[in-house]
């Protein structure tokens, strides 16, 4: 052991990271063990270029934006039904996988467990992880199919979600033959210095790397092999919070067959013009998600011949991948994002740190980065009303809330 640690000492020190081993001696054994662990695992050189990143101004001002094509779910009039019909084959043959990011915490709904846990006040109080599997097994009633189901779940919240699912007998799903568990990837967080923060417990603190890091978590867990075992062809990811969200859609999966794109996205129309999501683009020619704070007044506002807004299509992760882009994403490196946050930590003395301003860096990547690898893609505009009822705010904001939501849920299932 003596060994190996002077080995990661000097390695520490080649990153001015000597003060990881602090609390080294205080640990208990396990702890010690997990520690040197953590650290065999992190690639300084990328922490370390991230950190120098969050000095620079980037301007995506030299990026050419232009609008994208897309096609209204609801005016495809006598495509509609070949591209259906298309989608329901592929979905009847097994081709199909679902892919749930549910990784977060329901800490901003006021509730303790893992979001997919959080009972929207339904007069079921099915969670939301309940009114997925619904989804799921209705349309594999449909179609005569189990679709298998992968549940991408964070550190923090593993133990705590696999543990429903357990107490709820996975909700008719059978664990290990189609329902799988996996864990999203972590990087760690630095102060203003670039110093790696210890966290209460000893060992580096972590931030989960964002939804971009699905694609790498996907190939690395090995849930892309598995896939491919089970005969699948093309995976939906999407979040755990849209309680309307549709997993199983034919139509979207026929487009993006006879469209011959490997990716396929849902939009929603923007409420108003200044409504404040990212909206599928061209970036350069590629097709990408522009962020509301880089679209300028006039751009925001401009429309076509038809009075549709040109950067209108609001991007709502509901998306649609083959395999091998799933797979080609998660070999590629996507760019990292900076947030600047608020995070407890220990001091080189041994002291608990709690700032009350924000004082460290997370850094993630965002899904729609790796949408600039395609060529190409196709944009199903689809109802806000039908497809789109997120639950991320407590009911105090009145917006994208739980009695938001559950209006929704409840006008589109006649349930009131």
């Amino acid at each position: 052991m003596d060994e190996n640690l002077d080995a990661i000492r000097k390695e520490l020190k080649k990153y001015s990271q000597e003060h990881l081993l602090t609390e080294y001696e205080r640990l208990d054994e396990t702890k010690q063990k997990q520690l040197l662990d953590q650290i065999k695992g992190i690639d300084f050189g990328l922490i370390n270029s991230l950190y120098n990143n969050t000095r620079k101004e980037f301007n995506e001002k030299d990026s050419q934006i232009t609008p994208i094509e897309y096609l209204d779910k609801n005016k495809l009039n006598g495509y509609y039904k070949s591209f259906q019909e298309t989608g329901e084959s592929a979905i009847r043959a097994g081709k199909l996988a679902a892919v749930t990011m549910a990784g977060g915490q329901g800490t901003r709904l006021g509730h303790s467990g893992p979001k997919g846990t959080y009972d929207i006040g339904l007069d079921s109080h099915k969670s939301l992880f309940e009114l997925l599997s619904d989804g799921l097994k209705e349309a594999g009633k449909k179609y005569d199919v189990t679709i298998p189901w992968f549940i991408m779940t964070s550190r923090e919240n593993n133990e705590e979600t696999v543990n429903f699912f357990e107490k709820n007998r996975y909700f008719g799903y059978q664990k290990d033959k189609n329902i799988f568990f996996f864990i999203q990837g972590e990087l760690p967080m630095v102060d203003t210095e670039g110093k790696i923060l210890i966290g209460e417990d000893g060992l580096i603190k972590q931030a989960a790397d964002g939804h971009g890091g699905i694609y790498e978590s996907l190939v690395k867990s090995g849930m892309t092999e598995k896939m491919r075992q089970l005969g699948v062809e093309w995976v939906f990811i999407g979040g755990v919070d849209n309680c309307l969200v549709k997993m199983v859609d034919p139509v979207l999966m026929g487009v993006a067959i006879d469209k011959g794109v490997t990716v396929a996205c849902k939009s929603i129309v923007k409420a108003n013009p200044h409504e404040k999501v990212g909206v599928f683009c061209k970036r350069n020619g590629k097709p990408g998600v522009i962020e509301y704070s880089e679209i300028t007044d006039e751009m925001a506002e401009a429309t076509d011949e038809n009075g549709e807004l040109l950067y209108g299509e609001s991007h709502i992760l509901c998306n649609l991948f083959s395999i091998d882009a799933v797979e080609r994403m998660g070999q590629t490196p996507l760019p990292y994002h900076s947030a600047f946050k608020k995070a407890k930590y220990i001091d080189k003395d041994g002291n608990l740190v709690v700032p009350d301003s924000p004082n460290a860096y997370k850094f993630e990547a965002f899904l729609f980065d790796a949408f600039g690898e395609v060529d190409d893609m196709a944009i199903l505009r689809v109802k806000r009303e039908e497809e789109f009822a997120p639950v991320k705010n407590a009911d105090s904001a009145g917006v994208d809330c739980p009695s938001t939501a559950r209006k929704l849920y409840e006008e589109f299932h006649h349930l009131k």
